[in-house]
């Protein structure tokens, strides 16, 4: 029995987002087909994208021994990509891992990285919590959750994954795998984890599309409060969220991979409507996700950041209050 069965057992075929062999946003949203799909492909094949050498983004320097040993003060540091480093109320937090060299099924073809990572794997403090966002492969990737896995320590990382990931993380020797639907809410020691909904899409092989349910993620101590969304197209689910759980401290909110706007417009929000999720959120700071390591879409890899400064500046929200931080940079947030 399939972990997508097992997960449909205990849900309510009541919750307007599952469908009875999967999942399904909820807000006005026109599926893709695959012929949308090769139009996207045939006019990218007549663009001129910039390729990776094109592209000179400094790695920050960090400190590993300060993160290693540090238990006191809240930290984010980005890796890249939708990869973070949190540190909050003692813990160690890392969203959707992603250490490999590209983001494909395999080594060899695919995406390339065009930074490495911020931080060295190697360098990782031990990893008290996972959050995973959905199972695509820049965001779910299998040699970095083995690699987690084999650290010292490493099988006492607590993996929190959306509805049917269970038996996938299992058969890679993950053991404490905590599956969760929408508004689910788990205590974790002094924290509490939520997962919240967010519009996007599931698929990892041809016939799993929307087989696994996807989320963003509220980690709260009692001091602060933290929301990871993953990858999502704009939706009200943020207003929602605002009002329920805001106002956060920390928002890692993506600003990347949107262009084509005709095809990306549905699952990855462009910078203008990462403000308006920040706003959504009732944000006191964000952080920019989900651009400027790999070229996955067809806009500038470098472009994200400077039409993010735009629409900051249009709101006249003030740049450090949602911050673009270097590959490797590590922030103290108070």
């Amino acid at each position: 029995m399939s972990a997508l069965n097992c997960a449909a057992q205990t849900a309510s075929m009541e919750k307007p987002h599952h469908t009875p062999d999967g999942f399904r946003n909820i807000h006005a949203y026109d599926e893709n087909g695959f012929g949308d799909f090769l139009r996207w492909r045939r006019e990218r094949a007549k663009m001129d994208i910039p390729g990776p050498e094109h592209y000179s983004f400094p790695l920050a320097e960090n400190d590993p021994n300060f993160l290693g040993h540090n238990r006191d003060q809240n930290t984010v540091t980005w890796i890249g990509h939708a990869t973070l480093l949190v540190q909050m109320g003692g813990y160690n937090i890392l969203t959707d891992p992603h250490f490999s060299e590209r983001t494909s099924p395999v080594q060899w073809a695919g995406p390339k990285r065009v930074v490495p990572p911020g931080l060295a794997l190697k360098d990782l403090p031990p990893i008290d919590i996972v959050v995973i966002s959905h199972d695509h492969y820049d965001s779910l990737d299998e040699q970095t959750i083995k690699k987690l896995r084999q650290r010292p320590g490493g099988e006492k990382t607590r993996f929190y994954v959306p509805l049917g990931f269970k038996k996938w993380l299992a058969a890679r020797g993950v053991g404490q795998v905590i599956e969760m639907d929408w508004w689910d809410r788990q205590a974790d020691g002094n924290l509490e984890i939520i997962a919240v909904p967010v519009q996007h899409w599931s698929k990892r092989s041809i016939f799993s599309k929307n087989k696994t349910l996807w989320a963003g993620w509220v980690i709260r101590s009692n001091s602060f409060q933290f929301i990871f969304v993953g990858d999502t197209g704009y939706a009200p689910h943020f207003k929602e969220i605002g009002e329920k759980l805001g106002p956060f401290d920390l928002a890692a909110i993506p600003i990347g991979a949107y262009e084509p706007r005709w095809f990306m417009k549905k699952h990855h929000v462009n910078p203008e409507e990462s403000v308006q999720i920040h706003k959504d959120l009732r944000s006191k700071k964000s952080v920019a996700i989900h651009w400027g390591t790999f070229i996955l879409t067809d806009e500038p890899l470098d472009e994200p950041p400077k039409r993010l400064a735009g629409a900051l500046q249009k709101d006249r929200i003030p740049t450090e209050n949602f911050a673009v931080l270097q590959h490797g940079q590590t922030i103290i947030l108070e």
